[in-house]
């Protein structure tokens, strides 16, 4: 059997439909995808790149950042995988905003979207703005910046406390040295000296007994919950006015999880700033956020405050989400879990991705992409059950069957 007679499998227009790709198509499709890839590289680097061509105006002065209608895609050779899909949203000043999902729906892209860490050359940001305030006032689009224009913010004003802390620090590298890295590097007037005093005082700062000897540690010498602690400090050594914490909790057992949390709390409340926390638990979410951002299939399909969303959900998908949460109501039962698959984001249909997992599904819902609907000043919600001119004349497809 010949090369041409290979086949790799791919879903078109959902999870039901199938389609095979000849390897004459993947080739096809990886040379354009890197003809693409190389225009976006090429931005990037450029260089002596006037600061007028990323200076931008917030829409509203008290948020930090304002995501508007970003898209991240990943040129794979099978086809352009939609990571993140048209997102926007904001995260004001000295607020926690909580982006909850499950895997693979875009909370993470869209984080690293905005440090500019997407895996190149597959992920680039392709269209859509990130909007960035800065200490010094001025305003700055993220999507638009060079590379070498990005370092100086990255680190400094927007840190990034990673997932796994034990893949983020270096194994070969000591704690101190990683960490003095940082003061040096986005500080000119730091020196060896002034760099050791503050990260030995990070440490103290995030509750670690004996700063010094983990000062001189290795990563392997010290416990998941230390080396998330760690990680804390030094996202935190440079005073950023943003905090990402990508899943800061995961592996760590119950009591450790709660003194992160707390520490997350009392730092943000010591350095006035602001935190985008990406979870998939959603008593944190309830504990610590003050607004939510539901995320499906690279979409936001919900968000508002903590209350709104908690008390009085409105999208299928985040009801689906709250009755999945264990409690005491749920003891001794099985557990709920919403049924079916996430669409294949290669080729995701035009129509509502929830349509082939809703029991709530009517005909329109499978014609097009239902647009974001407004329940309060701050809860959104892209579902057609509440749009009353679209709904009235359609019967829920679950009756018809």
């Amino acid at each position: 059997m010949g090369m041409m007679k290979i086949f790799k499998r791919k879903k078109i227009q959902g999870i039901d439909d199938t389609h095979y790709l000849t390897l004459k198509e993947e080739i096809r499709i990886s040379k354009e995808n890197n003809k693409i890839i190389r225009q976006f590289e090429r931005r990037k680097a450029r260089r002596n790149v006037d600061e007028s061509e990323y200076l931008t105006q917030m829409r509203d002065p008290s948020n930090v950042v304002e995501f508007d209608e970003l898209h991240t895609y990943f040129y794979t050779e099978v086809g352009t995988v939609k990571a993140v899909n048209g997102v926007s949203f904001d995260i004001p000043e000295g607020k926690i905003i909580g982006v909850v999902g499950e895997s693979g729906c875009g909370k993470s892209v869209t984080s690293l979207s905005l440090m500019q860490l997407v895996q190149a050359p597959q992920g680039q940001i392709v269209s859509g703005s990130i909007r960035y305030k800065a200490s010094d006032g001025k305003c700055y689009d993220v999507t638009k910046m060079p590379t070498s224009e990005m370092l100086k913010i990255r680190g400094k004003d927007i840190a990034m406390i990673f997932q796994e802390p034990m893949t983020s620090l270096n194994p070969v590298f000591r704690i101190g040295e990683q960490m003095d890295e940082v003061v040096l590097l986005h500080d000119s007037s730091a020196t060896p000296e002034s760099a050791r005093k503050r990260s030995i005082e990070m440490l103290n700062l995030v509750g670690i007994a004996m700063a010094d000897k983990v000062y001189s540690s290795y990563p392997h010498e010290l416990s998941g919950g230390m080396r998330q602690r760690v990680m804390i400090a030094m996202a935190l050594s440079c005073d950023p006015r943003l905090i990402i914490a990508d899943e800061p909790t995961t592996a760590l057992d119950v009591t450790i999880q709660a003194q992160i949390l707390d520490l997350l709390r009392s730092v943000m409340n010591r350095i006035n700033g602001s935190i985008m926390l990406i979870t998939h638990d959603l008593g944190v979410i309830a504990e610590m956020a003050d607004e939510v951002v539901v995320m499906y299939a690279g979409r936001i399909i919900e968000k508002g405050s903590v209350r709104e969303i908690f008390h009085n959900p409105r999208h299928p998908y985040t009801i689906g989400l709250m009755k999945s949460k264990p409690g005491k109501a749920t003891q001794g039962e099985r557990l709920y879990s919403i049924k079916g698959q996430v669409p294949n984001p290669i080729n995701m249909p035009d129509h509502c991705y929830f349509y082939n997992r809703c029991d709530h599904r009517m005909e329109i819902c499978s014609k097009a992409y239902p647009e974001m609907l407004q329940f309060s000043p701050t809860h959104f919600s892209s579902c057609y059950l509440y749009d009353e001119n679209k709904v009235g004349d359609t019967k829920n497809v679950k009756e018809s069957e």
